[in-house]
């Protein structure tokens, strides 16, 4: 079980895969941070949106892992609204798997 609770039957191709690609990183901890993100965002980003989240999904775990806790600081050609939104998406008040 990938810990989607969203269906991709509804998406068009592009989507599928990245749901699929948010759910399949290899760090659990950023499969649960990117997967819970595209489950609730997926139907509402754009083209252009989903462009810079496609670039997001291709960055090495630890190094987005690092961006979105505050561990280190997020390089400018990163730092778009749509990472904004992943960041905020988690407030980390509490765990991050209910």
């Amino acid at each position: 079980m990938t810990g989607t609770r969203r269906t991709s039957a509804d998406l068009d191709p592009r989507r599928r895969k990245i749901l699929f690609r948010s759910w399949h990183r290899g760090m659990r901890e950023m499969d649960l941070l990117m997967g819970q993100f595209a489950d609730a965002a997926i139907d509402g980003l754009t083209d252009a949106e989903l462009d810079v989240f496609e670039q997001l999904i291709e960055v090495p775990d630890r190094d987005l892992l690092a961006w979105l806790t505050g561990e280190r600081a997020t390089p400018s050609n990163y730092d778009t609204p749509v990472f904004r939104r992943l960041q905020a998406f988690h407030t980390h008040a509490g765990p991050i798997h209910s």
